[in-house]
């Protein structure tokens, strides 16, 4: 039997066919098989038309006939097709106006004991052997690796596409929380901190860990990152006032897969640099212009560019994004460069601190003296500036957490690390500045995962522990934070054997104030 579009379209043209061939069409909706002209007109005078349209799909289909076929329709053929059309939407749903709702989005788990070829892990033999605590650090040092560099193979040789995506149901709105499933949370102080789960709607976007959150005006660009089988290269959008997913369409030069790199925003761009897939790492830069959702790759001026890297970390200041540390899937790094960015389509590269340097000393001149002037080489840190204060925290080299915090001028050129009488062990955290204070939330803490958060004061260098009420989320590492109206949004993660695709809340409360507070000097 025809569909209800070829039905409608065939309409118009029915007055030069038959009349059999009409009845035969209309025969289990207008009148039976042997009925006369006047006897269908009866039947059709004895139902309502229906409701008035713009437009048909009937008409849509009918207009790219050829005008020998446009021929002005009966009276009859008319009432005919508006009784089909009534008929039809009474017994069926109309036809749907976007593409077919997608698949649901499968549970994604990561086991930490189990080889798996997609997941981005650079050793997965030597990650296997290493401590529980360490296993996620495998990306920082490892056995040797391929790497990319701007001069070396291009990106079109490597452009290998994203495997398809999971992809969940569009959400319209947020679901409305069923007062007999809902936790039983404790009432809290009108000025205490608060933990909700946001109520997001709008486009599907699967689970990620090892991605990057950038704010841009109230929208959070959500890049990259991976889940329990493999690296992606797409961009999600969060509206940070309505909680409302999209997923804008691309073009351009669009990176490779990526997991571990780090996106910087200069103005409405978003600058890209490193990361890596599995065995491969990169050192190339990209750019995204957040109005027209093109990307393109800048030209590298000069001849010195960072080697590639990922779980490194970007933060800019004065036209210039400085780049510190990260890990070659070799051995840690803990080198700073600086991308000048003032030129969009054309970057320069420099080195602003080497990395470290081995002396020997002693008696028979062969003891090894490890460099104390700098921080020691690692990745999965996080770095804040705070005006010229660059402020490097926690992280690891492959083999052990750190919970040291160091701060670089970038005028002077100088470190100093901060002597903090109590102190917390920290990687793959997130840390955001909200006045003088440093938030850090979730992280692994070189036994399990946390889902803790930690300030620290910048004024007088000490950690505090504030009280949190609401329903805090499951400790995890690997995830992405954004300060935005008062609160801090907390987006995916990973805690060890899931990963997840939630969005977190985290009301500031009385403490949002601390915002305001800009005049303030670090003192180490």
């Amino acid at each position: 039997m025809p569909s209800a579009n070829e039905t409608m379209a065939e309409n118009p043209r029915s007055q030069t066919a038959t009349g059999h061939r009409s009845r035969t069409v209309r025969s289990q909706k207008i009148a039976p098989e042997g009925a006369s002209a006047n006897e269908q007109s009866e039947a059709l005078d004895k139902v309502p038309s229906p409701p008035n349209r713009s437009h048909t799909p009937g008409h849509l289909s009918s207009k790219s006939q050829s005008s020998s076929n446009r021929h002005k329709a009966s009276e009859q053929a008319i009432r005919s097709r508006s009784q089909s059309v009534s008929s039809k939407s009474a017994y069926t749903s109309p036809p749907p106006q976007s593409n077919p709702t997608p698949a649901p989005i499968p549970t994604l788990t990561l086991r930490r004991h189990e080889a798996d070829p997609q997941a981005g892990s650079t050793n997965l033999d030597a990650e296997a052997r290493r401590p529980t605590a360490m296993r996620s650090t495998s990306a920082i040092a490892g056995r040797a690796t391929t790497t990319s560099s701007t001069s070396g193979t291009s990106a079109s040789s490597r452009k290998a596409s994203a495997p398809p995506r999971p992809r969940g149901s569009h959400v319209p709105f947020p679901p409305l929380q069923d007062p007999k499933t809902a936790p039983d949370v404790p009432a809290a102080p009108a000025s205490g901190m608060y933990w909700s789960r946001a109520p997001v709607s709008g486009a599907p976007h699967t689970p990620l860990r090892a991605h990057t959150t950038t704010l841009v005006g109230s929208n959070v660009y959500v890049f990259g990152g991976c889940d329990s089988r493999a690296c992606f290269n797409e961009l999600y959008v969060l509206d940070a006032d309505s909680f409302h997913w999209s997923s804008p369409h691309v073009a351009g030069d669009i990176p490779v897969p990526l997991r571990a790199m780090t996106c910087t925003a200069v103005g409405k761009k978003l600058v890209v640099f490193g990361g890596g897939d599995g065995p491969a790492y990169y050192n190339d830069v990209y750019v995204l212009d957040t109005v027209n959702f093109r990307w393109h790759r800048p030209r590298i001026v000069g001849d010195r560019v960072p080697s590639a890297r990922r779980a490194h970390t970007a933060c800019l200041y004065k036209n210039g994004i400085y780049m510190f540390g990260g890990g070659d899937g070799v051995r840690a790094l803990n080198d700073i460069w600086r991308l000048d960015v003032t030129d969009p389509h054309k970057m320069s590269w420099k080195l602003v601190s080497g990395p470290s340097t081995s002396s020997s000393s002693g008696t028979n001149g062969s003891t090894p003296v490890k460099d104390t002037s700098r921080p020691r080489a690692r990745g999965y840190h996080t770095a804040n500036m705070v005006g010229s204060k660059l402020i490097i925290y926690g992280g690891s080299d492959g083999g052990e957490c750190f919970n040291d915090v160091w701060v670089y001028d970038v005028e002077t050129h100088t470190w100093k690390a901060v002597n903090i009488p109590i102190t917390f062990r920290r990687l793959s955290h997130t840390s955001t500045i909200v006045g003088s204070y440093l938030f850090v939330i979730g992280g692994h803490d070189g036994n399990e995962y946390s889902n803790d958060l930690l300030l620290l004061n910048l004024v007088t260098m000490t950690w505090d522990k504030r009280k949190v009420y609401g329903l805090p989320p499951s400790g995890r590492g690997y995830h992405g934070t954004i300060l935005h109206d008062s609160r801090l949004v907390v987006i995916g993660g990973f805690d060890g054997s899931e990963v997840f695709s939630d969005v977190w809340i985290l009301e500031l409360a009385v403490h949002a104030y601390y915002s305001q507070i800009s005049h303030f000097t670090i003192e180490v």
